[in-house]
């Protein structure tokens, strides 16, 4: 099934107004990420928990059948739109651009005490240091420690073709990030 993607100045406009009427908008970042900077009325539930049962306790507890998927960039909510797209009776509208879109029209967001890095960030970080981790360790112990390397390597081109970073998931259920 496919989403209805609605721009962050539209989506601005209409949760402004208290126009988004019965509809839930989930914020599927991580609950630090969440802590860190949101917007009001948003119902956190990580892409990494969102289920069929969550959801249907969300859709129920609002009587909507229209979910805002609201994310960092967008891209989380193109995943939870091809992980429970097919269920019935639920209308999925993806907030283009995610927080990041409606930062950059003007939206109010508000900013917690809570100060880590986003999980992007620290996904960078992360495959950074065990390739060059890998590559010192080939250089000073055995030539076979290249394969780490290597094996980061790949698992980012999956993550590229697949839209789907096995280094994220690690990352987001780390305390720092729950």
């Amino acid at each position: 099934m496919t989403a209805q993607r609605i721009s962050a100045t539209n989506f601005l406009s209409l949760h402004n107004a208290n126009q988004l009427g019965d509809s839930v908008v989930l914020d599927i970042r991580s609950p630090a990420e969440v802590q860190r900077e949101s917007i009001g009325g948003c119902v956190c539930l990580p892409l990494q928990q969102l289920d069929e049962a969550s959801l249907r306790a969300q859709v129920a507890a609002e009587n909507s059948c229209k979910v805002y998927l609201l994310c960092q960039s967008g891209m989380r909510a193109d995943m939870a739109v091809r992980q429970l797209g097919q269920l019935s009776g639920i209308e999925w509208v993806i907030v283009d651009g995610g927080l990041n879109g409606i930062k950059n029209a003007g939206g109010a967001v508000t900013r917690g005490e809570r100060n880590t890095l986003p999980l992007e960030r620290q996904v960078r970080i992360a495959a950074g240091l065990v390739i060059v981790s890998g590559v010192a360790l080939g250089y000073a112990l055995n030539p076979a420690l290249y394969a780490v390397s290597g094996a980061v390597g790949a698992g980012l081109i999956f993550a590229g073709i697949t839209d789907r970073c096995g280094l994220a998931f690690l990352l987001a259920r780390m305390p720092w990030n729950t």
